[in-house]
């Protein structure tokens, strides 16, 4: 059994969950439970991150304390679990002093004893948006475009972090995909970044005078910990003793290759059990921290001594009737609204099925309305009725040897959805599986099965669109767990024979 650990982003509390938390999550779902279905160990964390002047602003206009702030906006985002069907084993908190806290001052403790932090006096340009110093290249006419505000001008002591010292060893990872970045044009853009002639040191730390709603550093309580170095650290959660994993680390790296069979069976499986979960098999980013992702987080690996996930997906932003989702043009999309008119089903397909996953996408009521009509309520629930019904007036339908034709598109759709799933295009994924779909109701009028006189040949015919039924359910069940659920109920293999019976319709009319 092989161990499958996947992680979002946390999402950011300052606010109420949107459709792009929700997309993420249904996305990581999708391969967690892809992994699931094919007998992997798998771990799905996701959170929220807490800290930082962009949270405390936000309680400040909010008029409450910070931490009654964020409990709120936490438990919103953990609704978001049965709501659309997520399978997360764990959700951490930044703000959890006993599960979080303690991963972040052990790495940064170590980041000391490896001589990677030093302090000095900086003054520049800080995006609270970002929650991150930013340079006048990353601006337009002095404007965050990400933002639209002009970034704050700071002068402070902070702790810096040298970024400069692993950049090379980073660049040379992502470039020979031993950290493998998908889609392509987002580790050519990792790649672009890294080829500078100079990449500055970026800074750890901030005045706890000026940010007091964070992780202090240790050893020196004038300072806070940077938010990002301190959100990135809960990938590390289900490491089960970091110090254990980092000395178990370090002697590998200080001997020579040959000498590494004489370690002893007992070290191996004490330094295996300390990496727990870890590395991250997949971490799940949106493209707008894809820096810290795949720069600033595996530098800090590095200097930590501790393995790089393997691989980053990136996805796309949405945008709603082609425009930016923002409050002020009050086009934000509610994922709880959504789901409570149209179902967590429909939400879920058409996030996977119309967003293109390395890209950008749009939403649009009408696209979602096309989506639910032509492809869930005219495709695959047409079909599903079709075939139980067939079945149901028919009883028990023996199992024989398939039709010319249909071993060939199931397997087809079975290599194409595994092929697309490893390669991050969940919706070139659902587009075979109705592919298959599409195979199954062509199959039911070019062969008129309801017309069949015959019973040997009916039962065939019939077994041929149960077997087709059973692998869309067996391929599309990460996809639409709920769905497949309820069409399990009317198709059950008994030995050698299919057991058929009609279900309550899957996808009613939508109310105008």
């Amino acid at each position: 059994m092989e161990k499958f650990y996947i992680t979002t982003s946390i999402a950011y509390v300052n606010a109420a969950p949107h459709i792009g938390f929700a997309l993420e999550s249904i996305q990581a779902d999708v391969l967690a439970r892809w992994h699931r279905q094919r007998g992997d160990n798998v771990f799905f964390l996701t959170g929220t991150d807490e800290h930082g002047a962009k949270i405390a602003r936000a309680a400040q206009a909010a008029g409450q304390e910070p931490q009654v702030f964020v409990d709120g906006h936490a438990e919103e985002f953990n609704k978001l679990k049965p709501l659309l069907d997520l399978s997360w084993n764990n959700f951490i908190r930044t703000t959890d002093q006993k599960r979080h806290w303690p991963n972040v001052e052990r790495l940064w403790r170590q980041w000391q004893a490896n001589g990677d932090l030093y302090k000095k006096n900086y003054r520049g340009l800080y995006c609270v948006g970002h929650e991150a110093f930013v340079t006048e290249k990353d601006l337009k006419d002095g404007i965050c475009q990400d933002h639209q505000k002009a970034p704050e001008v700071i002068e402070e002591e902070n702790y810096f972090f040298r970024l400069s010292k692993y950049a090379p060893q980073v660049r040379e990872l992502i470039a020979k995909d031993e950290l493998l970045i998908l889609p392509e044009g987002k580790k050519k853009e990792v790649l672009a970044f890294l080829n500078q002639e100079e990449i500055q040191d970026i800074s750890f730390s901030r005045p706890r005078k000026d940010l007091a709603w964070g992780i202090p550093v240790p050893d020196d309580d004038s300072q806070t910990i940077y938010v990002w170095a301190d959100a990135l650290t809960n990938y590390l959660y289900p490491v089960r003793n970091l110090e254990q994993l980092v000395s178990f680390r370090k002697k590998l790296m200080n001997i020579e290759k040959s000498e590494r069979e004489k370690i002893s069976e007992e070290e191996i499986s004490n330094g295996v059990n300390a990496a727990g979960w870890w590395p991250a098999d997949v971490h799940l980013i949106g493209k707008d921290i894809l820096r810290f992702h795949a720069i600033y987080w595996p530098a800090m690996l590095l200097a930590a001594d501790l393995p790089l996930p393997k691989k980053i997906f990136v996805h796309g932003h949405i945008t709603v009737d082609g425009q930016k989702m923002s409050k002020s043009l009050g086009n934000v999309i509610d994922p709880f609204s959504l789901a409570e008119k149209y179902g967590s089903e429909t939400v879920r397909y058409f996030l996977l099925r119309e967003l293109p996953s390395g890209d950008d996408g749009d939403f649009s009521y009408e696209k979602l309305e096309e989506r639910y009509q032509g492809e869930l309520a005219n495709g695959l629930g047409n079909f599903a009725a079709r075939v139980l019904a067939l079945g149901e007036k028919t009883g028990h339908v023996a199992i024989g040897k398939l039709s010319a034709g249909v071993a060939e598109a199931a397997a087809k759709a079975d290599r194409i959805v595994a092929e697309k799933i490893s390669d991050f295009k969940l919706h070139e994924a659902l587009a075979a599986i109705w592919e298959l779909i599409s195979f199954g109701d062509a199959y039911v009028n070019e062969n008129k099965v309801w017309a069949i006189i015959d019973e040997n040949e009916r039962q065939a015919k019939i077994a041929d669109l149960a077997f087709i039924l059973d692998k869309a359910c067996f391929l599309l069940e990460p996809f639409l767990p709920a769905t497949v659920e309820k069409i399990r109920q009317g198709i059950v293999r008994e030995k050698d024979s299919w057991i058929l019976r009609k279900i309550p319709v899957l996808f009613p009319r939508l109310e105008k």
